[in-house]
């Protein structure tokens, strides 16, 4: 997984933080999975932004948070483990969910990832991803501004590539969708090219380009900037029962 370094998880955490209001369509699409008593892995928690939103929206749900980078870590003033989705810290069949929020595409080994999924899983446990998957990016405002960035999306799998590369079956998929900025003058005051993925494959140029269209489009535009990513929930697929072997007479 990506490691980020301490100025790139300070930038991320200014760029990247959500409110917990723009965030709460994520609370209602992700209820059915986070009841009570349960235990959900935040896997590649970064600055804790999601570790936070669950403690306040479902109480009643521990949360373990493993991020590999200490910059990360540090950044977050939370208790973390050290840790990514190749090398888990945690027990065999110790929690019920495994939550990654836009960490999938930073999975070099899906294959190894999803046998560390399935070894931390319960029987019956799911993953819920929230991401962006290569062929469907058109809710992202910030392609708007940043059209060049499409080509970083080279990189991010789809749906399917991302439930047959970890060896799970999709359960669900739906665009959810979340208030990232209350305007775009907020959004043009704190976008940072090195706390995006997309962003950091743009030319300097380019993106600075990127950033004066935004910054034109804020004098003039008003309201809240709405994204759409996908909710991704994977199960394990179910291992048909073998035949018994014929009895020798």
């Amino acid at each position: 997984m990506t490691r980020y370094d301490a100025v790139e998880a300070t930038s991320y955490r200014l760029a990247r933080e959500i409110s917990l209001t723009g965030l709460s369509s994520w609370r209602d699409a992700v209820a059915p999975y986070f009841l009570p008593g349960r235990t959900v892995l935040d896997l590649g928690a970064g600055t804790g932004l999601f570790v936070r939103a669950f403690g306040a929206w479902f109480p009643d749900v521990s949360v373990v948070a493993v991020e590999p980078s200490p910059d990360m870590r540090s950044v977050s003033g939370l208790e973390m483990l050290a840790g990514d989705a190749e090398s888990v810290p945690l027990p065999d069949a110790s929690v019920d969910v495994v939550w990654m929020s836009t960490v999938v595409h930073h999975v070099r080994d899906l294959p190894a990832a999803g046998a560390e999924l399935r070894r931390v899983l319960r029987p019956g446990g799911v993953v819920v991803l929230r991401s962006l998957f290569r062929e469907r990016h058109h809710g992202i405002a910030l392609f708007r501004f940043f059209p060049e960035a499409v080509r970083g999306l080279a990189s991010f799998p789809t749906v399917q590539e991302a439930a047959d590369g970890l060896g799970f079956v999709v359960r669900r998929l739906e665009a959810v969708p979340q208030v990232t900025a209350e305007s775009l003058a907020q959004k043009a005051s704190s976008v940072r090219q090195e706390a995006d993925t997309l962003l950091r494959s743009l030319s300097a140029e380019e993106f600075e380009a990127g950033r004066a269209r935004l910054a034109r489009a804020a004098l003039v535009e008003t309201g809240p900037v709405v994204d759409h990513l996908d909710l991704l929930v994977l199960g394990m697929a179910k291992i048909a029962a073998q035949p018994a072997p014929a009895l020798k007479g």
